[in-house]
């Protein structure tokens, strides 16, 4: 089989806990062939961590070429870059300082390439919150450690499924904490970068934006909580008037329950329950966890490192897949994106087809 290089993307793929089942789901995505149809996949981790789960799944047969720099990416097979050459005792299962250690270095060194350009895209397995922190990484997970990277003043984790986005205003914050975070401020930050990807990153050009409200109810009016009243509405006014099509705050269980989410591109949620629990209720297909807002492109599975499973065979690798898949097609949105910027009478012909097809008109105007 020959393959095209020119449009193939490469993809890093940090390996998450060595501990959990970040290498497992891995494995398992990149033993299959037919993804190097369509991106070039560069792990970071090391060859024995690797070999490791390699000899706990059976049947998985895949060549890999190690790596010492970009520049000689193999597009023929999956790439290897050694992150650490340390002996490293590997416990499946186990919450260990080690698992920790290694999933920052292999996520710091994958993040930095990915900033430098020499990636197309990161795809992000799952690391454990409690034993990655030190004075050198003091970040609560994936998302406000890209935000500083790359030294941006905010950014968006958004929740992307076939048939429905959450954005989530605050993220891994105590439920105590979350008030004095919903600012007009905040509100704001985010609803601009929500509609910003949705036209750059998903291909939306007129996105419509739910917002939901904080307390039950939606605060009935003032009734249960002022926030709705007093930060929430003002802040979707003001969206509206910088020309982001937004609607709210709803009352998040109806809101949910009516499946009120189909109507719009998007909803902002408050808090990291509010949005999660009926994304992963009710979302088709498999979830990919999306960071908004970055230079770059990064995405990641929707679950967590999944220590009773770990070194077992027994992981599901479907997210991590489609993580992948999301984050190829978000880099294709970007140069489409770019390109009918550079050339908006090809974005005038096609809206031209759109409507010709929707009004089921014969002769489309050349």
């Amino acid at each position: 089989m020959s393959l095209s290089f020119e449009n193939k993307p490469v993809i890093g793929l940090s390996c998450g806990d060595i501990n959990g089942i970040g290498l497992e789901i891995i494995i398992k995505t990149i033993s299959d062939i037919r993804l190097l149809e369509i991106c070039t996949p560069v792990l970071f981790a090391s060859n024995k961590a690797l070999n490791f789960y390699r000899k706990a799944i059976p049947d998985v047969n895949f060549n890999f070429s190690n790596i010492k720099d970009s520049s000689r990416i193999n597009h023929k097979q999956v790439n290897l870059y050694n992150s650490w050459e340390d002996e490293v005792a590997i416990t499946p299962g186990l919450l260990n300082d080690l698992g920790g250690k290694y999933a920052v270095l292999s996520l710091v060194t994958a993040a930095q390439a990915l900033k430098d350009g020499k990636i197309d895209g990161l795809v992000t397995a799952p690391i454990h919150k409690k034993n990655t922190q030190s004075e050198e990484f003091n970040f609560t997970g994936h998302t406000p450690y890209l935000k500083n990277l790359f030294g941006v003043i905010d950014v968006v984790m958004f929740m992307v499924a076939e048939n429905m986005r959450v954005a989530l205003l605050t993220e891994h914050v105590a439920v105590k904490d979350i008030a004095p975070l919903i600012t007009r401020e905040a509100i704001l930050s985010k609803l601009q970068l929500i509609n910003s990807s949705l036209k750059k990153d998903f291909g939306i050009d007129k996105p419509k934006i739910a917002v939901l409200g904080l307390n039950p109810h939606a605060g009935d009016e003032g009734l249960v909580g002022k926030e709705e009243e007093e930060i929430i509405k003002p802040a979707v006014k003001e969206a509206k008037q910088r020309d982001i099509f937004c609607f709210g705050p709803f009352s998040a269980d109806a809101f949910f329950a009516r499946g009120s989410y189909e109507k719009f591109d998007a909803v902002l949620a408050m808090y990291h329950d509010q949005g999660l629990i009926p994304f992963k209720s009710l979302a088709l297909g498999e979830g990919v966890n999306y960071t908004a807002g970055l230079d770059g492109v990064r995405t990641s599975p929707d679950h967590g490192v999944a220590f009773d499973i770990a070194g077992k065979n027994q992981a599901d690798e479907s997210s991590f897949r489609e993580a992948i898949f999301k984050c190829i097609d978000i880099i294709n949105s970007r140069k489409e994106y770019e390109t009918q910027r550079q050339n908006p009478l090809k974005k005038i012909s096609k809206a031209i087809v759109a409507n010709a097809i929707d009004e089921k008109i014969t002769e489309v105007p050349e």
